[in-house]
């Protein structure tokens, strides 16, 4: 309030000029979605042959594992194959990843775990890898040259100070890439195994990364308006608050004790009003991959515009001007959308 906000959150979403309303529709369109959810949990529950589902039960695999045949070679051309919707030039340039020593492919000794790409205004970006011959480590290559191609883009056309493009928009073009990927892998395997494993990747992604990270969105949300309000903001009462929104997302999991104080290890809650972005990145790359895919090219045009844009606008006009609004309920719903077409399709699949 020294500063001029109204809110906490106000001032967290200022630095990237993004209103709150923003924040609150992807919590609404969220709630709208969560008997969706609420099926996914029912399938893995019946897949696992359980009388209770716990929160461990939901990281347990729920088929066998499908030898997808991805070693790194075959890995870099299906997502070579993959990413073409995107364009002859798009995939000229990606082609120097492979041939021009962008990528430092597997595990050694001293090397950092995880998969980063990173980059320096005047030279092309790098992709750390520590590759692994799973489909996981397949959609991580995708997500990370997403990552590297977003940097080259917006290196390569904008001044240094415009290149560096801010949080908001940082994991979009990195999941554009699966989600286009997965599109192209789903019409290319006519194998049931093979489709069944690449449903249930896509509902573990969305599960994840929208409706998880909108919880905690909304935990934060709540927490900080205790504090606006002059509640005092003790263990029980975080946990009370904690405790309630897991047991509305995830009807039909156990809230077991464990999880209702999970809110301490979360270390993303000390950076407020931070995790939302994830949600919102990936609903606005789900709307990317469709209007890439529909094979309009004045879409494409657009997106590749958007890979150019660095920091030159406010992250909501770059989205803006490239056709996806993040203002509106669309991306969010077209992200559920997905998810609930996806668990059909799954559902019909294991019935089979």
């Amino acid at each position: 309030k020294a500063r001029g906000y109204a809110s906490s959150r106000e001032q967290s979403l200022f630095e990237n000029e993004i209103p709150e309303n923003v924040y609150d529709a992807l919590i609404e369109a969220v709630h709208r979605h969560l008997p969706a959810m609420h099926r996914y949990l029912a399938l893995r529950k019946k897949a696992l042959g359980l009388d209770d589902l716990h929160f461990y039960d939901i990281y347990t695999p729920i088929l066998p594992d499908v030898d997808m045949g991805v070693d790194y070679e075959t890995a870099c051309s299906m997502v070579q194959e993959g990413l073409k919707p995107l364009g002859a030039q798009y995939g000229a340039d990606l082609a120097h990843a492979f041939t021009d020593g962008w990528i430092d492919v597997y595990e050694n000794q001293g090397k950092t775990s995880g998969a980063y790409s990173w980059g320096a205004y005047g030279t092309h970006p790098y992709v750390l890898l520590n590759y692994e011959n799973t489909l996981d480590n397949l959609f991580t290559l995708a997500h990370e040259l997403g990552h590297a191609m977003h940097t080259f883009y917006s290196d390569k056309n904008n001044s240094f100070l415009n290149s560096e493009y801010p949080l908001f928009l940082a994991e979009i073009a990195s999941t554009t890439n699966e989600a286009i990927v997965l599109d192209q892998l789903k019409k290319k395997f006519s194998d049931k195994e093979k489709l069944m494993a690449l449903c249930n990747y896509q509902l573990e992604q969305i599960r994840g990364t929208v409706f998880r990270q909108t919880l905690f969105a909304e935990f934060e949300r709540e927490i900080h308006k205790m504090a606006m309000d002059g509640e005092a903001l003790t263990e029980e009462a975080i946990t009370a608050v904690y405790r309630r929104l897991n047991e509305e997302y995830y009807t039909g999991c156990e809230v077991d004790d464990n999880i209702a104080i999970e809110w301490m290890r979360i270390p993303h809650f000390y950076r407020a009003f931070y995790v939302y972005q994830y949600a919102t990145g990936y609903s606005a790359a789900v709307a990317f991959s469709r209007r890439v895919l529909s094979g309009d090219a004045d879409k494409l045009q657009q997106y590749l515009g958007f890979l150019s844009a660095g920091c030159s606008d406010e992250p909501l006009a770059i989205l803006r001007r490239a056709g996806v609004d993040m203002e509106s309920p669309e991306p969010v719903e077209e992200c559920l959308k997905t998810f609930e077409e996806t668990l059909a399709l799954l559902e019909k699949l294991m019935e089979e």
